[in-house]
């Protein structure tokens, strides 16, 4: 069924004229006229009563206009309620990052922007691995890492940079290193072997200053967030991003003059969700956040 001709049948339903339907189409009586018999043709059915004083609709006129009317309806409604998305934020928003990032950095943060947008519905997906937000997966992405998939919209969010760090009781029990060869002597948690490290040469800590030629490290965790926690607990000293010292006391900076590698990060969303509000202003909540704390 021709949806031009469909379109063209409703006005004239409702209009109840050729004439009335022509004006509200903005097109010519004969056009319209026309339109209507090419679908009584397609159809073979008669959908117009034909009188002096205007249209009236046959039996299967009338099951065509209840169906239309219908259809058109709830197009009027979804239209309406694109309009309305694209105005004032609103529906589901599930957003996925690393474990550690999303536990530390972003769950601090998220109070305010479910605040802001009440009627956005969000959650979070922590996960080390990559979600394929091209099967909506999740909607964008905080990404340690430019993204391998294609068709992602991609923005530079926020640089990290790595130091040690120790907590202050195991800087109590083991003094506090004056320069790297020192760090011989301490205990070292770093990044566990066979998995994907953040940054090429994320266990610096091994070798910087290192009088032998590779320190023993007293353990490894395939996990950011969990060096994290074993540093808190006062195990030892491990490289870490600053974000991580800054959102929670406790953690003590070892050899200030030495810094480690540099991350960048990156909020990424499918193409298609270009134009969806709740994206942009989960965006710009992001870059405000980040261009407030100077990363």
């Amino acid at each position: 069924m021709d949806w031009d001709k469909l379109r063209v049948f409703h006005a004239v339903a409702e209009a109840g004229s050729f004439t009335h339907a022509s004006e509200f189409l903005n097109l010519s009586q004969s056009a319209v006229s026309r339109q209507i018999s090419g679908l009584e043709d397609s159809l073979h059915v008669t959908l117009f009563h034909r009188h002096a004083r205007g249209l009236k609709l046959t039996e299967q006129g009338e099951l065509l206009f209840r169906t239309a009317h219908d259809v058109f309806a709830k197009l009027t409604m979804a239209e309406a309620r694109i309009a309305e998305n694209r105005e004032r934020p609103e529906g589901p928003l599930k957003i996925n990052t690393t474990v550690a990032f999303g536990s530390v950095w972003l769950t601090s943060r998220i109070k305010e922007f479910i605040a802001l947008y009440p009627d956005v519905d969000v959650s979070l997906v922590l996960a080390d691995n990559e979600l394929d937000l091209s099967m909506r997966e999740a909607d964008a992405a905080i990404r340690m890492q430019l993204p391998t998939q294609p068709d992602l919209i991609q923005r530079p969010l926020m640089t990290l940079n790595y130091h040690l760090y120790a907590s202050s009781t195991y800087i109590k029990e083991m003094g506090m290193p004056n320069m790297a060869e020192q760090l011989d002597t301490h205990r070292i948690v770093v990044y566990g072997d066979y998995v994907d490290r953040p940054v090429a040469d994320f266990n610096w800590a091994l070798r910087v200053g290192a009088g032998r030629a590779v320190r023993r490290p007293v353990l490894r965790v395939n996990s950011i967030y969990g060096i994290f926690r074993a540093v808190q607990s006062g195990l030892g000293i491990a490289a870490l991003p600053d974000y991580m010292s800054e959102e929670v006391g406790g953690l003590v900076r070892v050899l200030p003059d030495i810094d480690g590698p540099s991350l960048e990060t990156y909020f990424v969303y499918p193409e298609e969700l270009r134009d969806t509000m709740r994206i942009n202003v989960l965006r710009d909540f992001l870059v405000s956040k980040v261009r407030a704390e100077k990363f």
